[in-house]
């Protein structure tokens, strides 16, 4: 009679990653689509709102096709930037950008992320925290990365309330999944989107947690109608 062997349950982690490996060549498109267009000022708006100082140092976590970091390069030309991700093929496709050979991208999981203490003016990171399994050790990591003074900007995605709360939240159920299949061909990994878009934390919530790690001077704001946010605050 043999042992039965039994592997421990991929990480959401590995789930995610697998996911973004596969979506990586229409991602962008579909970004531009599901916010109709709105996606590319919301990176821009994130890059403008770390106020590197002329000569600093950024860095963008989970940095997908480098759409933050692309920003942070054409708003802060003196300065460096460094972008990571776990998912090489979106890495590989970042950097095949224009201006891409300007930014130091790097392979790297943001909850160890390879970069001594207090290395950073600014972190940046956009719909990282909805699909990591422990967001305040993530957010531990981008404090300890952190110059004192030095200010993280977050972009994430919001479950919608307020009075446009069950016809937003319909919206998002039905479009986007649709457009995955009709687009992407990926009907499966748009249901994942869908899913952690509507399950993920209120403003509140994250603002809690960065309180918890010590963050100081947070403000949010929403966008697309309410299911959209972006949160800054500053290490003291």
């Amino acid at each position: 009679m043999t042992e039965e062997s039994h592997d421990p349950p991929p990480s959401k982690g590995q789930d995610v990653q697998r996911t973004f490996n596969k979506i990586t060549d229409y991602y962008d498109r579909m970004n531009r689509l599901m916010t109709l267009g709105r996606h590319a000022a919301w990176c821009r708006e994130v890059a403008v709102s770390t106020k590197v100082p002329p000569g600093g140092n950024m860095l963008d976590v989970a940095t997908g096709t480098g759409v933050i970091a692309l920003a942070a390069r054409e708003k802060y030309p003196n300065s460096t930037i460094h972008a990571v991700d776990f998912s090489e093929r979106m890495l590989a496709e970042a950097a095949s950008k224009p201006g891409a050979s300007a930014i130091m991208w790097q392979h790297a999981d943001a909850n160890d992320l390879p970069f001594g203490d207090e290395s950073f003016d600014a972190v940046t990171h956009g719909y990282l925290l909805r699909n990591v399994d422990d967001a305040q050790r993530v957010l531990e990591e981008q404090y300890r990365v952190l110059k004192p003074g030095g200010r993280v900007v977050i972009l994430e995605t919001c479950p919608p309330r307020g009075p446009l709360r069950y016809p937003v939240a319909l919206g998002v159920r039905v479009v986007i999944p649709l457009l995955g299949r009709l687009v992407a061909r990926d009907r499966e990994s748009y249901a994942y989107l869908q899913e952690s878009t509507l399950g993920f934390m209120t403003p509140k919530e994250v603002v809690a947690i960065l309180r918890r790690v010590g963050f100081a001077s947070i403000a949010w704001k929403k966008r697309f109608f309410g299911t959209h946010m972006i949160i800054s605050a500053r290490k003291p």
